[in-house]
């Protein structure tokens, strides 16, 4: 029995703390992640130092996503479509690491993410399924 698309991209939503990066993502974040990707020229850059909100003003997104940015939550950054490897280019022009960025993500301080990370990372034990609960 072929299963339904809608159905097959449902089970994505079940994965705890996970936002699978789809095509309706993809067309949902196409501004906020082309904004990201700006950020990859100098000029762009120096732009959006001087003046943050003047620079998102010169893009196609969402008041939601322009909060989000400004207030870097990366998380709802990701919900409104964002894809963390565009993303990575405002922290990197902010000075911060992947990996402290990704910590914000998380109810951890830096150290306390990285200490996890170097210990094995997360266990799966209760993020698996939302729905079953593990």
């Amino acid at each position: 029995m072929k299963q339904d698309i809608h159905e097959y991209l449902a089970e994505f939503d079940d994965i705890p703390g996970t936002r699978v990066f789809t095509a309706a993502r993809a067309r949902q974040g196409y501004h906020l992640n082309q904004f990201a990707m700006s950020l990859m020229k100098a000029d762009n850059r120096e732009r959006w130092k001087a003046d943050e909100q003047a620079y998102l003003d010169d893009w196609s997104l969402s008041e939601e996503q322009k909060q989000a940015v400004l207030a870097r939550d990366y998380n709802r950054m990701l919900e409104l479509g964002g894809n963390i490897y565009f993303l990575s280019k405002i922290f990197s022009t902010d000075g911060i690491s992947f990996a402290e960025a990704v910590s914000t993500m998380t109810d951890m301080s830096f150290p306390e993410y990285r200490e996890m990370m170097m210990n094995g990372g997360r266990s799966p034990d209760g993020n698996r399924s939302i729905r079953e609960g593990n």
